[in-house]
């Protein structure tokens, strides 16, 4: 009992310290996104605790590497760190869902992209107020499958219970397939900058240069590209 127990806290340890530079590179993304009154050193302290904690819970069984799953739980531990804080106003959230919904109603109507024009009208805004919005909510619009749910949960507290583990979410195939046409089916723009944020890792000011625009036109842009999303997924996102 006693070295099998010494040789679990060895492996705990080993990915700890074999991982810990992910947790300052999330850190460090997420930055980017986040009000500039949310320290990296906050970030950096919550997401070693997520990052102890999948190494003391990783199951290779699930199916996933640990890469993967320590990176889901690293930057869930961040997003409960900036909503336990409250560094978020409220607004900024139903502003947020108040988009998604109207973003849903059109492109239920219309069976095509809804458009800013529309968007902000529908909301009494010019479009100059609602570029601002999307700017605002940028801060809050980190999209992951730790990000929040319009009952303020994650998609993985959303989806799990006694009975399942944080990556029923991830695994579940109806959901996989729809997210992926989803992100399919965003706008040209849309896409490009979740593809150069998410999967190449870029930051703001670097995904403005390749594109062209400005950094607030890029974190506006992903604004865009994740409510769009949400609204997409309600059927996931709200259940």
């Amino acid at each position: 009992m006693y070295v099998a127990e010494k040789k679990r806290r060895n492996n705990t340890d080993e990915l700890v310290t074999q991982h810990a530079p992910l947790v300052k590179r999330i850190a460090y993304h997420l930055m980017g996104r986040l009000p500039s009154n949310i320290q990296a050193d906050d970030l950096i302290q919550a997401g070693m605790i997520g990052l102890l904690e999948a190494a003391r819970n990783y199951d290779e069984n699930q199916g996933a590497s640990f890469k993967t799953y320590a990176g889901i739980r690293i930057r869930g531990a961040m997003l409960d760190e900036i909503r336990k804080n409250d560094w978020v106003p409220r607004s900024v959230h139903k502003n947020a869902r108040e988009i998604a919904q109207i973003v849903r109603g059109i492109e239920n109507k219309t069976g095509r992209d809804a458009r800013d024009r529309e968007i902000a009208k529908e909301m009494s805004l010019s479009l100059e107020e609602y570029h601002k919005l999307l700017q605002s909510a940028s801060g809050q619009r980190i999209f992951s499958f730790e990000d929040t749910s319009n009952d303020g949960k994650s998609m993985a507290e959303t989806y799990a219970d006694d009975r399942t583990g944080p990556f029923d979410l991830l695994q579940s195939e109806g959901f996989r397939q729809q997210l992926i046409d989803a992100i399919a089916g965003l706008p040209e723009r849309e896409r490009l900058v979740m593809a150069l944020y998410y999967d190449e890792e870029l930051n703001l000011r670097e995904i403005g240069a390749i594109i062209g625009v400005s950094e607030s036109r890029v974190s506006q842009i992903h604004s865009q590209a994740v409510i769009r999303l949400q609204a997409r997924l309600a059927e996931w996102v709200n259940p």
